[in-house]
């Protein structure tokens, strides 16, 4: 197989992996800490994808130091198949999480007045809400940089 930046058991692997993975807890983290975060189901799916962004994320970053410590190629044909396929699923619902949040914000911020309320505490929550949105689009972008690693992996196989 060829060597591209960011395949499996490389370090630039790990590195992206490791953006993800932070990225994504970070999007969750800035979310869940927003008040009224819950009562809109946009947000709630951002929370579950990225959630399982963090968890696909950390389980291939824990198998990148461990071929890269023990030396091993991860790089056959069933692996990056695997890797494929979650990559893609993963990216997908990233994407889908980031993109319904995003449109919920712009109703909130240009259509509705809930965003432009005097009242401290909401607009400490609009401003943590696109924070977390946006810390959600980079996720998916380390995301979609593997993705096409991985795709083009398995097409040289």
């Amino acid at each position: 197989m060829k060597e591209l930046f960011g395949s499996p058991g490389k370090v630039s692997g790990l590195v992206l992996r490791i953006g993800q993975c932070l990225f994504a807890a970070a999007s969750i983290v800035v979310m869940a800490s927003a008040s009224g975060f819950s009562s809109t189901t946009a947000f709630c799916y951002l929370i579950a994808s990225m959630g399982l962004q963090v968890l696909w994320s950390f389980g291939l970053a824990c198998l990148d130091i461990h071929a890269l410590r023990l030396k091993k190629d991860v790089q056959n044909q069933i692996l990056v198949s695997l890797f494929v396929v979650g990559d893609w699923v993963t990216a997908i619902l990233s994407l889908a999480g980031a993109s319904s949040s995003a449109g919920v914000m712009v109703l909130f911020v240009r259509d509705t007045d809930i965003c432009k309320v005097e009242r401290l505490e909401t607009q400490l929550s609009c401003n943590m809400f696109q924070i977390s949105i946006t810390l959600a689009f980079i996720s998916w972008f380390l995301l979609a940089i593997s993705s096409y690693v991985m795709f083009w992996l398995l097409a040289s196989v």
